[in-house]
């Protein structure tokens, strides 16, 4: 398989633990490490422009 080239990929949903996973999108969110082009709505990761998140687009965006 593929391996991390070292950065954190956030999942696509939060889990909603009280410990926030260290993908979480919305810990990534508040810290800043979330790739650019890229948000939280309703616990979900979204992309700003409306599109459709994929896997493969978020590895190429981080």
């Amino acid at each position: 398989m593929g391996k991390s080239k070292g950065k954190k990929l956030p999942k696509l949903k939060c889990c909603e633990s009280r410990s926030k996973c260290g993908r979480c999108p919305l810990r990534m969110l508040k810290e800043g490490t979330l790739p650019d082009g890229y948000t939280v709505k309703h616990r979900h990761l979204v992309r700003v422009d409306g599109k459709k998140v994929s896997k493969k687009k978020l590895e190429k965006a981080a």
